[in-house]
């Protein structure tokens, strides 16, 4: 099973219980088909970056889910037929995996540290030059 987030934004001007029904309607959406949904978080009402449908705000929703491969596209088409979606995205959450082995810590001993420090020059001061 892969793990996906999904984000749809709803028509500001929907009322508040045919809001949660598209909530509902997409988790059980998710179930049928086999998916799990583990967080549902609501952004609340937020303006949009441009116009669409001539509006300006929108209610943005984050859904993460884990499913079968195929599930995210019938929930794309499904929330394509919705009238009250106007924009949603499904993609696919990657672990970040790393193959690059850490550096290892470099110690210098204590002995070898102290000579090096006498042996560095002191810098000379600047020769004075006789105004004229």
């Amino acid at each position: 099973m892969n793990k996906y987030e999904l984000v749809y934004i709803i028509t500001p001007d929907i009322e508040e219980e045919a809001r949660k029904a598209v909530h509902t309607r997409v988790q059980d959406l998710i179930a049928q088909n086999g998916g799990e949904v583990t967080k549902v978080d609501d952004w609340g009402k937020r303006r949009l970056a441009y116009v669409i449908d001539y509006k300006t705000e929108g209610w943005y929703v984050l859904v993460n889910f884990n499913a079968e491969g195929e599930v995210p596209r019938e929930i794309e088409r499904n929330l394509g037929n919705m009238d009250a979606v106007l924009r949603y995205q499904v993609i696919r959450v990657l672990e970040k995996r790393s193959n690059v082995k850490p550096r290892p810590v470099r110690t210098a001993p204590a002995a070898e540290a102290a000579p090096a420090a006498e042996a560095a020059p002191e810098a000379e001061a600047p020769a004075e030059v006789p105004a004229e």
